[in-house]
């Protein structure tokens, strides 16, 4: 069995990479990519802990299928969002969107 560090360390490289791609990226597109991989890297803990702490209980398994629904529809509606600003802007840069802005 493959030790509960490896998929803590993994978990974590992906949430890095995830985080860095929130905070550099410009393209909304990338931003969205980048908070799927912060959820994926959320998903691959909770199923490692449930599988290592409590192997007869399915609590971690079913925590990860809410979030994979949760982010199922939060990326249907921001890339909805995204194609109304692009086709009214012409942009997916999330600096020259001011919409809501005053």
């Amino acid at each position: 069995m493959i030790p509960l560090e490896h998929f803590l360390t993994l978990s974590g490289i992906l949430f890095s990479l995830g985080l860095f791609g929130v905070l550099a990226r410009r393209n909304a597109v990338l931003i969205l990519m980048s908070i799927e991989l912060m959820l994926n890297a959320v998903n691959i803990n909770l199923v490692a802990f449930s599988a290592y702490l409590v192997s007869t209980e399915f609590v971690g398994q079913v925590f990860a299928l809410f979030v994979i629904v949760v982010a199922a529809a939060e990326v249907g509606l921001a890339l909805s969002i995204i194609i109304a600003i692009y086709r009214s802007r012409a942009t997916s840069n999330v600096d020259e969107v001011d919409l809501m802005k005053w």
